[in-house]
């Protein structure tokens, strides 16, 4: 009993440890060998995929940030092992295509969230989050549709267009604005 603990210790530390080595597809590859199913073109820096990654399905173009943990299991039957020894409870967990989940997010066992959407960091998401929606809280509950937040963005003031500049430029940009048109606060 001893060694099983010490065991599956030590391979959680080597998974999380060969996890943060890897960069890019190489991490994609790993999860998909320990079971998640994943679509193209994500970026996951979540390390944590509970004891039964294969319930968990990610789509096509979906970014999870890190420290986001998803729970395919429901600990808390832990309470009738006495009546019912064998009885343990899962669930899966969906997420859609072109969809974000922000820093620190807990994904319980059975949700599904739709595609296009956004998960602001540090939600509790459980159940069914529709397409194209914008949740947060905890409990994550729908605050408006992806269109909205995509024209908040579109229109705020600190929207700058860097994805593509080397790093160099990338700081003098981002610099240069916040010393010449933030300096009302």
């Amino acid at each position: 009993m001893v060694f099983k603990a010490i065991w599956e210790i030590l391979a959680n530390l080597l998974y999380k440890t060969i996890f943060v080595l890897l960069s890019g597809e190489l991490r994609i590859k790993f999860l998909r060998l320990y079971g998640i199913k994943i679509g193209q073109g994500c970026e996951i820096y979540a390390t944590d995929f509970s004891t039964e990654p294969y319930l968990i399905e990610i789509g096509d173009h979906v970014a999870i940030a890190a420290g986001t943990v998803f729970i395919t299991h429901d600990g808390s039957v832990r309470i009738m092992r006495e009546n019912f020894p064998e009885i343990d409870v899962f669930g899966k967990i969906k997420i859609g295509n072109n969809t974000f989940i922000g820093a620190n997010c807990l994904i319980l066992p059975n949700t599904s969230i739709g595609a296009n959407c956004i998960i602001g960091a540090g939600s509790v998401v459980r159940g069914i989050i529709p397409d194209n929606c914008v949740a947060f809280g905890n409990p994550a509950k729908v605050v408006m549709r992806t269109s909205m937040i995509k024209s908040i963005f579109l229109n705020h003031k600190n929207c700058l267009k860097t994805k593509h500049l080397n790093k160099k430029r990338k700081i003098k940009i981002i610099q240069d604005h916040f010393n010449n048109h933030c300096q009302e606060r």
